[in-house]
């Protein structure tokens, strides 16, 4: 296994369990990929490094299996999930309860509950269709179907269905998540599917950081007799031991110098194609008592999207897909401690806050970022007592996934979302014996429910049992 990002472990605990010798290497010195918890800005303070808000994860049947509870993972739920504050002080709400987010809508509840009650009320059968590759019979096609008629068109068109600024403001806040334009077909999945999932199971973090979730998992693994290798780069193939099978828990183009050589030309163009998207720049703050909203709602979201109006938000989504810095970012403020009061060093709140900007991005968005936060928040600038940026280059430095910046691994334009680097019915192998890419480039993409993983290692494990020729 090269890479111990959250598909890494996965795929490294379905052969573990199916009895198969695993050792997992990592380039770093800490395992979990985005999953960590840092310190930052200040040493009391506990900070997600990446992953913070875990939908997919609290309804993923994989995490389902580790028994989290029984392993010291406590999830910890906001009293609201996020909220969307606008200029005229108004705010949009989502919740846990469809019915409380639809009652805080207005006129726009009756169609909130259309568009999204389906999904939530059967988030668990439509994940076994959502959670696999595109080109397979669904098990649940009419729920699958209807999902559809929300998550397949452009999110620009999908929030017309919506009446009121707050409604089409909500909406387009988490389509934003796809950190991509959003008036493109199908990328809208990201944005429903994270609706469906909070309106199922909430939008939890894990108590003490999203690192403890790391550290429960890898140490039930060790428990299965899995060996980890930390501090090991893998850059050529000789620099692994013999082995049947090669999970690569890596960027598509991070695969290619490992086996480009060997690799069926097709594929390997393919991989070599395979884009990255927009970048995420992160600013890490200490905020004293913490940050004064205009709309005093908004203290008590676990996230809040700072982006405008919908309109303001498709703006400057497709300005960062075309390589334009917005002026005034999408940012997205993460309050964590509101759920998890532990986070905090008593009046010494942590935020962290992430804007969209251009791939590679070299400039310094903390400026703008601030801009945002005080916007909707007068005097936010006055409560900081530290903070800490993450530049593209610095997040790509700490994960290689994370190319230019780019948190998802891979843009998400309509063909990448659906298939990932190849359009096949099975992205996972790499037309080599025994090498598979288990990433989040591919299906079913970005988010801690390890799925890409789990998916590749049963597609392994079939192909072990029929004798296929060893990866080495």
């Amino acid at each position: 296994m090269v890479g111990s990002g959250p598909n890494g472990l996965a795929a490294a605990t379905v052969l573990a369990r199916a009895g198969v010798d695993v050792t997992v290497f990592e380039a770093h010195a800490e395992l979990g990929g985005g999953a960590r918890t840092i310190h930052s800005p200040l040493p009391g303070l506990i900070q997600d490094h990446c992953a913070a808000v875990h939908p997919m994860a609290a309804g993923s049947e994989y995490m389902a299996s580790w028994g989290l509870e029984s392993r010291g993972v406590r999830w910890r739920r906001a009293p609201i999930d996020a909220a969307h504050p606008l200029d005229d002080g108004t705010i949009a709400l989502l919740h846990q309860s469809i019915d409380e987010t639809a009652d805080g809508l207005g006129k726009d509840g009756w169609r909130w509950r259309e568009m999204f009650g389906p999904a939530a009320r059967r988030f668990a059968a439509l994940s076994d269709d959502i959670f696999q590759p595109m080109l397979r019979m669904p098990r649940h096609p009419l729920l699958l179907a209807r999902f559809g008629l929300v998550a397949g068109p452009p999110p620009t068109w999908t929030r017309a269905l919506l009446r009121t600024p707050q409604g089409r403001a909500l909406f387009s806040g988490v389509a934003a998540h796809a950190i991509n334009r959003i008036d493109r077909p199908l990328v809208g999945g990201i944005g429903a599917g994270i609706i469906a999932a909070g309106h199922a199971v909430g939008w939890p973090v894990v108590e003490g950081g999203t690192g403890r979730l790391t550290d429960a998992i890898v140490a039930g693994l060790r428990d299965l007799g899995v060996r980890f290798e930390t501090s090991t780069p893998i850059r050529m193939r000789r620099e692994l031991p013999p082995h049947d099978i090669a999970m690569l828990d890596l960027h598509p183009r991070n695969v290619v110098p490992l086996y480009g050589d060997v690799l069926p030309r097709r594929i390997r163009d393919a991989l070599a194609r395979f884009r990255s998207g927009p970048a995420a720049f992160k600013l890490d703050l200490a905020v004293e008592g913490g940050i004064p909203w205009r709309n005093p709602e908004a203290a008590s979201a676990g996230t809040v999207h700072l982006g405008g109006g919908a309109e303001e938000i498709a703006a400057t989504e497709r300005g960062i897909s075309l390589g334009r810095m917005p002026e005034r970012p999408f940012v997205l403020v993460g309050q964590q401690y509101v759920a998890d009061p532990s986070r905090a060093d008593g009046e010494i709140k942590p935020v962290y806050a992430y804007a969209h900007v251009p791939a590679g991005y070299a400039g310094d968005a903390s400026g703008a970022i601030l801009a945002q936060l005080e916007r909707f928040a007068p005097g936010t600038r006055e409560r900081i007592v530290a903070q800490a940026a993450q530049s593209p280059r610095d997040l790509a430095a700490t994960n290689a996934n994370f190319i230019g910046g780019d948190i998802l691994t891979g843009a998400k334009s309509p063909i990448q979302f659906m298939f990932g680097p190849r359009v096949t019915s099975d992205p996972y192998h790499l037309g080599l014996p025994g090498v598979y890419l288990c990433s989040a480039a591919t299906a079913p993409g970005p988010g801690i429910h390890g799925q890409s993983g789990v998916n590749a290692a049963h597609r392994a494990l079939r192909a072990l049992r029929r004798g296929r020729a060893s990866a080495s």
